[in-house]
């Protein structure tokens, strides 16, 4: 028995039939080829899944798709801005070499993105523990701290 959804994907109406088991991540990648939402470990430990439901972070590897129905979801891809320029929290990880093999960093962006949003003046501490839920192996955190605060900063937070 599959699933009728119908919801928004960065910003266009998305409708399709769904096995109810079908995870966000997996509808994400395989039915809308929109690969920057990685996936890590399915058990969403790693955080590298994350994508904003309804301007909240959300591991998607933990919710189902046929659960977004009426949702707003934003990927990676989507917020890039209409003129192809890069989000300012993705122009400040590039700038603060908050990368290194890139794995992370589309969920990264987007915990960032919601933690700013919501905790816009985020000392470095509270940035550490809103990242509790995202594993870099490569950078340290150190570098990926100051691209949040650069990022918020360009924000306007």
């Amino acid at each position: 028995m599959r699933v009728a959804l119908s919801f928004r994907v960065n910003g266009k109406p998305v409708s399709a039939e769904v096995e109810p088991d079908t995870l966000l991540s997996t509808f994400i990648r395989e039915q809308l080829r929109l690969t920057g939402t990685h996936v890590g470990c399915d058990t969403g430990q790693c955080g590298a899944c994350t994508v904003l439901v309804d301007g909240r972070a959300v591991k998607s590897c933990n919710v189902l798709a046929a659960q977004m129905h009426g949702a707003e979801v934003t990927t990676i891809e989507g917020v890039t801005p209409a003129d192809g320029s890069m989000h300012p929290m993705q122009a400040a990880f590039k700038a603060c070499h908050g990368l290194q093999c890139g794995f992370c960093t589309p969920g990264m962006v987007m915990s960032a993105i919601d933690l700013v949003t919501h905790h816009p003046h985020g000392s470095e501490r509270e940035i550490r523990e809103g990242l509790e839920g995202n594993f870099c192996r490569c950078t340290g955190y150190q570098n990926i701290v100051k691209a949040i605060e650069q990022g918020a900063k360009a924000m306007g937070a």
